[in-house]
């Protein structure tokens, strides 16, 4: 793998989110308001379409391309939302179009209108990493050229890193050839629920985080049980009160799994990682307030031992927000406030006329 771009260009926030909790409130509370002064590119004209993922699902995505496209890339968003409010997947889509790539967002299972044409539920990556393979597989036969990357950020994170596993398994009926696959870039993705969720609900602040995304994916379930009546319990959905009560109530059952803590385990993209043969960007905060913090060592550790991934821990960023200053942007040499989206491109550009690792 090509030496990375990313780790000459430093990432310096302003100096009042040089705190992970609060580059993380920034994000989420005040940054979705303003974002749209912070680039000057116009909107994608997306097309929608009803693709087919892993056991025929259907998945719902937009998707564009470029003349002359450079490639292709895949991309959703993390635990909770969709495609109409997920503004920080909509500034990928328009940086990586106005670049010259194909784009595919989509969303994925029992998120925005996904939800509104199947009751499956999401598996964390363990059928999501297929879902990207069978976007990548229609995308080309839409016209969207590979390379296919996959992309995604916190939870969906998770899930483009199973896609790199699943890549490095493709049949030989698919119509995916090796070289059509670029590889995998993530953000301050979740690589171990075991341990970052106990730790979320244990710190002075964290409890306050996980009950706000508790309380969207009961939302999430409710809207469910809207659309499907006959799928989802509405007694089980009451009892859903935390992000472990979701999974334990609503999903195990579904994957036939005994506790959440086996479903975490067997989700859980860290064991894998030593093994990818994909080249993967992880960049990594290691001030994430959501996550254990042993887990950026950790990954840099695993990044030292395996040439295909290259990760980035950096001293600030918070969860999936790396929103530089203006010292920062000027220093990186970046358009816009986006430090991550910015590297995340550069590295898929220097990755195109790497030889394959497969």
């Amino acid at each position: 793998m090509p030496l990375s771009p990313c780790r000459d260009v430093p990432f310096l926030p302003p100096w009042y989110l040089r705190s992970g909790l609060l580059m993380t409130l920034y994000i989420a509370l005040v940054a979705q308001h303003r974002w749209q002064r912070t680039i000057q590119l116009p909107p994608v004209a997306y097309q929608d379409h009803i693709f087919t993922g892993q056991g025929q699902v259907p998945l719902f995505g937009q998707w564009a391309t470029p003349p002359q496209a450079k490639g292709t890339i895949l991309a959703t968003y993390g635990i909770t939302g969709s495609l109409e409010n997920q503004w920080y997947l909509g500034i990928l889509g328009r940086k990586a179009y106005h670049q010259g790539y194909g784009v595919l967002l989509f969303d994925w299972r029992a998120h925005g209108k996904t939800a509104e044409l199947s009751p499956t539920l999401t598996s964390d990556g363990i059928y999501e990493g297929d879902d990207y393979l069978a976007l990548a597989a229609q995308a080309k036969a839409l016209g969207c050229p590979p390379p296919y990357w996959f992309v995604g950020y916190s939870l969906s994170g998770q899930l483009a890193l199973w896609a790199g596993k699943a890549a490095m398994a493709l049949s030989a009926d698919s119509p995916l050839l090796p070289e059509d696959i670029g590889g995998v870039a993530v953000v301050c993705p979740n690589v171990d629920a075991n341990r970052s969720l106990p730790y979320l609900m244990a710190a002075p602040l964290g409890k306050y985080l996980e009950r706000a995304i508790a309380q969207e994916l009961n939302r999430l379930a409710l809207q469910l049980h809207q659309y499907h009546p006959q799928d989802f319990d509405l007694d089980a959905i009451q009892r859903a009160d935390s992000i472990w009560g979701f999974d334990h109530e609503l999903v195990i059952p579904r994957l036939g799994f005994a506790t959440v803590e086996d479903y975490y385990a067997a989700s859980c993209p860290l064991p894998f990682l030593p093994d990818l043969t994909v080249p993967t960007l992880i960049l990594y905060a290691t001030d994430d307030p959501l996550f254990h913090p042993d887990l950026g060592a950790e990954l840099v550790a695993v990044g030292q031992q395996n040439p295909c991934l290259d990760v980035v821990a950096t001293e600030y960023g918070g969860h999936v927000g790396y929103y530089s200053g203006p010292t920062g942007q000027r220093l990186a040499n970046d358009p816009d406030p986006w430090w991550a989206w910015n590297r995340v491109l550069d590295w898929v550009e220097s990755q195109r006329s790497a030889p394959a690792t497969m």
